[in-house]
């Protein structure tokens, strides 16, 4: 690439990458001050509204995406996309890479949900999302576990991020137990997906201005359905046992996600067409 020209072209990204951020939080207080109310005053039924107020999001989402392609900020593809648009009643576990691995995924299963920490809450862009949608709240210990398991049987996916932050480039991946304790408890399967990105951006060590030379791919795969019968039988037979075991396994499944998706990605299990999103198709976290 011509030097001159790679400079322009990352001074655009640059800009457009602020202009992104600007959209997204404009996006975000358009959804909580207009709509939800709106929604508010046009459906008593929780369930409906809430259902709306899921839908409404991936579609912002989609559009949030879709702009971020088209002005060249990033590109992303997601292997296995059928397989998460059919997914109901199991959990979604996935690693944390950049700031967001929460947006690609729900863009396109607008019937998820979410397990995020309490002091989302209080964030003015995506407070009023995170009501809106009934996301579940890891603060509230006593009423996790059978929240979960109501939601889990009646067909919702429930999307964990099990590090609780974004992942440190360089250091040893650690995951919380909290998505194999509720997988074990709630007798519930779990899909594994691992986020990968081919340049650091919007990662934990670096701000929104760090912009890579290159422009970042995303790159999402969606591995097999883990059966939670094989780690719940009798040779596990305490609750604690088996989540601890599952948590290994998991771990072992997105290790892969500590590397640059510039190395070919090669996950035992991992499966799924090569569908590329396009422009028009669309936490427990810390950071």
């Amino acid at each position: 690439m011509n030097p001159l020209y790679a400079r322009i072209n990352r001074l655009w990204r640059l800009v457009m990458t602020g202009w992104c951020f600007v959209l997204f939080g404009i996006g975000g207080l358009l959804l909580s001050l207009v709509w939800f109310n709106l929604l508010l005053v046009l459906y008593r039924n929780e369930a409906k509204r809430r259902s709306l107020a899921r839908y409404s999001i991936a579609t912002s989402f989609r559009f949030f995406l879709s702009t971020a392609k088209v002005l060249g900020v990033l590109d992303y593809r997601i292997d296995g996309l059928e397989l998460l648009r059919k997914e109901r009643g199991c959990l979604i576990v996935a690693n944390h890479p950049t700031l967001i691995d929460y947006v690609l995924l729900a863009s396109v299963m607008p019937e998820t949900d979410c397990l995020v920490k309490s002091s989302l809450l209080r964030n003015p862009f995506i407070g009023g999302v995170i009501r809106a949608a009934g996301y579940l709240i890891n603060s509230q210990a006593d009423e996790l576990l059978p929240a979960s398991q109501q939601r889990l049987a009646q067909g919702d996916t429930i999307l964990i991020f099990p590090e609780g932050t974004r992942t440190r480039q360089g250091e040893q991946m650690v995951l919380q137990r909290g998505a194999a304790n509720i997988a074990v408890r709630c007798g519930c399967d779990l899909r594994v997906v691992v986020i990968r990105c081919s340049e650091h951006l919007l990662d934990k060590q670096s701000r929104w201005y760090d912009i890579p030379p290159r422009k970042p791919l995303f790159q999402v795969a969606v591995g097999e359905r883990v059966p939670i019968k094989q780690f719940t039988d009798a040779k596990s037979p305490q609750p604690a046992l088996a989540a601890r075991r599952l948590n290994q396994h998991i771990l072992h499944l997105l290790s892969p996600g500590l590397y640059p998706s510039s190395i070919k990605l090669q996950v035992e299990g991992i499966r799924g067409n090569s569908d590329e999103l396009a422009p028009v198709s669309d936490t427990g976290k810390r950071g």
